[in-house]
């Protein structure tokens, strides 16, 4: 019984996560917990289980908001059961989240293509018609500056048309490590042994990754800004993901500074706030990978 509630419990929450779409501002929040309680059903209950609890929550959504929740639920729905079912087999953590990422990305490049062919309509035309009409009022309510002319906001369009990949892989990201918490406390509540991931102070980069690093930088160099070709589209994304990746290293080598000098946790943990906000930061975490830094500093 007590097992059984728990389930009910998710399912409810699950179906208040989905119905949480309605209210604006809430909304932003909830939805990045949507995948939590469809993972922790997933992991805890058999199929058969799974499936009778959360079709009476889809069901329920869909005639309340409509059709969108249905499609909204079973978005994140697939990644819940991929990860749910990692988590049945006691899979790495870094696994999970990997494996998460890419089933994110694989649903958005899935959703993407059904708004464009099955309903006709494309996000991106969407994403840059919003953000020329929103400059556009604000032209006339003489927010904007009275240099801002038509040439700056097509560069303004086109850059952030062109950063939607990187956006993308984010969002992705950001879900996966989101879920993979939440839904990892719950698991261990609820009795299961679930992989934890290794401690901030041990996370590494191969450092190969530097060498890469440099060479999208040095080409990113002589790319002029104004180009429009496929190597522009693709660094304007992948130096920011690499210099991200180097943000989150340089957070590992200051929770394993922490570690060696026996600081108090509040100090690494202002530090990496500081390390993410100031992305010039990132350049610790080139250093680190490229040099035995922690070695050395682990033989005094």
């Amino acid at each position: 019984m007590k097992a059984g509630l728990k389930s009910v419990l998710w399912s409810l929450t699950a179906l208040l996560l989905l119905l949480s779409l309605l209210i604006p501002g809430l909304n932003m929040v909830t939805v990045m917990f949507m995948i939590v309680p469809f993972t922790v059903l997933y992991a805890t209950l058999s199929t058969k289980a799974f499936v009778l609890h959360v079709v009476p929550v889809l069901i329920i959504a869909a005639l309340i908001l409509g059709s969108p929740a249905l499609m909204v639920g079973i978005f994140f729905l697939v990644p819940a059961i991929v990860m749910g079912n990692l988590y049945r087999r006691r899979t790495a953590a870094s696994k999970v989240i990997v494996t998460a990422v890419l089933t994110m990305l694989a649903m958005m490049l899935i959703a993407l293509l059904g708004f464009q062919l099955i309903m006709d309509v494309s996000l991106i035309d969407q994403m840059r018609d919003s953000i020329t009409t929103t400059i556009d009022d604000l032209h006339k309510q003489n927010l904007m500056p009275e240099q801002w002319d038509s040439d700056l906001t097509d560069a303004l369009v086109r850059t952030m048309v062109n950063s939607i990949p990187l956006t993308v892989i984010m969002a992705a990201f950001l879900y996966a490590v989101v879920t993979h918490y939440a839904a990892r406390r719950a698991l261990i509540r609820s009795g299961m042994d679930v992989p934890a991931a290794p401690p901030a102070r041990e996370w590494m980069l191969p450092r190969i990754m530097v060498i890469y690093y440099l060479i999208a930088y040095v080409i990113d160099l002589f790319v002029p800004s104004t180009s429009t070709g496929f190597l522009s589209v693709a660094l304007l994304n992948l130096v920011p993901l690499l210099r991200y990746a180097f943000a989150i290293q340089a957070v590992g080598f200051l929770f394993f500074l922490a570690h060696q000098r026996g600081w108090r946790r509040p100090v690494p943990v202002i530090l990496s706030i500081i390390v993410l906000i100031f992305p010039p930061f990132s350049l610790l975490g080139v250093l680190d990978a490229a040099f035995p830094i922690r070695k050395s500093m682990t033989k005094r």
